[in-house]
């Protein structure tokens, strides 16, 4: 019998904190940068984002109640108080009655924003903002999980945020955050150095 051959290990996309800025600041509508900030924001998967009903949203505690995500499992994340501010605008002007993230069907009634329609913001944004990296939902969710380690919390939490069952998925943020006591650098950088 052969020995099983081990799939390639992919290393996620992860923006750099200037290009997620450069990111949200690009579409001209406040829905769009709320689609965007979303995943970042909260690391929402598309369907949690599509489903995002307005009785999730806890203003007053500053949460976000992701219901029955992968797994079927709830969990509560922390909304940024730019996020509460956007949002209620958002609110104010749209009017949305139970999705946050709408669209319209082909007889006109609104939807739940569909996962092409996410995927086209993300296109369009990624489009206009000049980035060159490949930008998904799920690129702006590993960006969210990488920078909370870089910033300093703890790899458990991050497991309990993403929504993770095994802390083996969450493990793999750990290859990209650029962490350590001392950054990774290039020998290059020190080379031609006076020292």
């Amino acid at each position: 019998m052969l020995p099983s051959i081990e799939r390639p290990k992919k290393l996620p996309v992860v923006l750099s904190r200037s290009e997620v800025k450069q990111l949200l600041k690009t579409p001209k509508l406040l829905k769009h940068r709320l689609v965007l900030a979303m995943p970042y924001g909260c690391g929402l998967r598309c369907f949690e984002l599509r489903n995002l009903q307005l009785k999730d949203l806890d203003f007053d505690r500053g949460m976000l109640h992701i219901r029955q995500g992968k797994g079927r499992k709830d969990r509560y994340v922390p909304l940024a108080e730019m996020q509460v501010r956007g949002l209620k605008t958002y609110i104010l002007a749209e009017n949305p009655t139970t999705w946050c993230f709408t669209g319209y069907d082909r007889e006109g009634k609104t939807v739940p924003l569909s996962a092409r329609g996410v995927q086209w913001i993300v296109k369009e944004a990624r489009k206009h903002s000049g980035i060159k990296k490949e930008v998904t939902t799920h690129s702006l969710r590993h960006s969210y999980a990488t920078h909370l380690l870089e910033m300093g919390l703890d790899i458990i939490s991050v497991k309990d945020l993403l929504g993770h069952a095994d802390i083996q998925t969450t493990l793999t943020y750990l290859h990209v955050a650029q962490l350590g006591r001392q950054k990774p650098f290039s020998p290059l950088e020190r080379l031609y150095d006076r020292k």
